[in-house]
């Protein structure tokens, strides 16, 4: 299984929602179909 890229909107996206603070970790990489592990990195 080739690995996933994610273009530069989507890591944006999800970078700036996850310091906004408005949501927890776990409902933004459910949202997004990600692993929590991922955007603790």
């Amino acid at each position: 299984m080739p690995k996933k890229k994610y273009t530069a909107e989507f890591k944006t996206k999800i970078d700036l929602s996850a310091l906004d603070g408005s949501k927890e970790i776990k409902e933004i990489s459910s949202e997004n179909n990600l692993n929590p592990n991922m955007l603790r990195k």
